[in-house]
């Protein structure tokens, strides 16, 4: 085990109800977002993650409301649709709302519970703090969009 790693294991206080900090940072390494911002970084984001439990079926936003975060799939699925067209389903360990963590715009899809599920959201005002210092991570948020904007174009050019 890498020896910051081991150091955010030993900092980490423990919750019965809450992941450690090391957990959350191996989650955030995980996501195609941040896999490539090292560890210690990861460390300033992960406490800026909020545990939510959803049961099936719940609404998390609806399409036209004002998006002020991100969320991270802890565990279960996740539809994003419009109205009653699904546009995907996501799983765990993928992020929906991203974009609301650059801008305040409407959510341009409502997102509901596909299972019952446990997330992660990341408010937008903490996270801009977090990035006037670590750049890092807005490199990762900048690419992982870029990419999905190329696929989309692929996706545009073949319809």
């Amino acid at each position: 085990m890498p020896l910051p790693l081991l150091n955010f294991i030993i900092m980490s206080q423990t919750n019965s109800n809450n992941l450690l900090l090391v957990e959350k940072v191996l989650i955030l390494k995980s996501l195609s977002i941040f896999k490539e911002t090292p560890e210690h970084i990861l460390a300033d984001l992960a406490p800026l993650m909020q545990e939510e439990e959803y049961e099936q079926n719940t609404l998390i936003f609806p399409e036209g409301e004002i998006g002020d975060c991100m969320y991270i799939i802890y565990q279960g699925e996740v539809k994003i649709h419009k109205e009653n067209t699904t546009l995907a389903i996501l799983k765990e360990k993928e992020v929906f709302g991203e974009l609301a963590l650059l801008d305040s715009e409407v959510r341009s899809a409502s997102a509901t519970t596909n299972t019952d599920c446990v997330l992660f959201r990341i408010e937008q005002e903490p996270f801009y703090e977090l990035l006037e210092n670590r750049t890092e991570v807005a490199r990762g948020f900048i690419k992982i969009l870029c990419q999905r904007l190329r696929a989309q174009n692929e996706k545009s050019i073949r319809a």
